[in-house]
């Protein structure tokens, strides 16, 4: 793929995602195996501002795992950090400390060209009027059931646990969001009952008609019903025991310029009208359980009920 069309997509996410200026600085955290769009951000970052940064490490082993120090500390002291990684800094201390030292961050966890293209080739301000559309019929709810045809019936309790939004807009100091985004999720106190996959989880991709199936009790996942899967949650679990099946999120995906699945969890994950699950770490998203693992999984047909009444979801456009 020529370098150059990745230039518009660069484009939106330094001066409409992340609102660059020129007094600020910019530190872009990239790895070995995501070099060319860590590049296409950096030019278009250094033309706004001479005080960027190029940041490239060894890609790391696992999602959620830490970046060297080095990289820690070049965001933790940036105005603005884009994060396009192999493996995810979005569950890191590193992002956690950068965000609370002010640092507005977009982290591009798996991101590929592909994904960059199809993902940052939308309108953000819509996205975040569809974000707020969403929290609108769920903000008050103290219970969120799901639903599919093929089999999913879960129950949360949100408890005191707030709803956020991954709009992609990120304006303010200390405000954090995936790119590509499209999201309304929070980490809900209480769980029962079981979620079938049908659309994208690692370590698979799409699924392309096979279901995964997960049984729920009292906010812990019980039963994996798919052994590759179970193999990375029982991998986690020897560090942090029965954390690693911790029902860690629940989300709502309102990226409507995804208009199909295509095998990447940060980008499906967004398609307007799924819903993700997600298994393991939840403290830096409002939760209190760390875990070296955060495994998401798309439902392409939900139904979202909020206190018994069903929620309008938006669709791609």
């Amino acid at each position: 793929m020529d370098n150059s069309s990745l230039r518009r997509p660069a484009e939106t996410a330094v001066t409409q995602c992340l609102n660059l200026q020129p007094d600020e600085s910019c530190a872009v955290v990239t790895d070995d195996k995501r070099k060319a769009i860590g590049e296409a951000l950096y030019r278009v970052a250094a033309e706004i501002t001479d005080d960027t940064v190029f940041v490239r490490y060894p890609p790391g082993d696992q999602h959620g795992e830490e970046p060297p120090a080095p990289v820690a500390g070049a965001m933790r002291t940036a105005d603005v950090v884009l994060a396009p990684t192999t493996k995810s800094l979005s569950h890191t201390e590193a992002r956690s400390e950068a965000n609370a030292a002010g640092a507005r961050v977009a982290t591009l966890p798996g991101i590929t060209e592909g994904v960059f293209l199809m993902g940052l080739d939308a309108d953000y301000e819509r996205i975040r009027e569809h974000c707020e559309a969403v929290l609108a019929q769920v903000r008050d709810a103290s219970e969120i059931r799901v639903t599919s045809p093929q089999g999913t019936d879960i129950t949360f309790g949100l408890g005191s646990r707030e709803w956020q939004l991954d709009t992609g807009i990120v304006h303010e100091p200390g405000e954090m969001s995936n790119l590509p985004a499209g999201e309304v999720f929070l980490a809900p106190e209480t769980a029962d009952g079981r979620f079938v996959v049908d659309g994208t989880m690692r370590p698979h991709g799409k699924l392309d008609g096979v279901h995964l199936e997960f049984e729920v009790a009292d906010g812990s996942v019980t039963e994996v019903g798919d052994p590759d899967v179970r193999a990375e949650l029982e991998a986690a679990a020897e560090a942090v025991g029965r954390d690693a099946y911790n029902l860690a999120e629940l989300g709502i995906g309102t990226n409507v310029a995804v208009t199909e699945l295509v095998g990447s969890v940060l980008l499906d994950e967004k398609a307007a009208g799924t819903v993700h699950i997600a298994i393991g770490d939840d403290h830096a998203i409002g939760g209190d359980t760390h875990a070296p693992i955060h495994l998401d999984g798309i439902l392409t047909e939900p139904t979202v009920y909020a206190d018994g009444e069903a929620i309008d979801l938006p669709s791609a456009e």
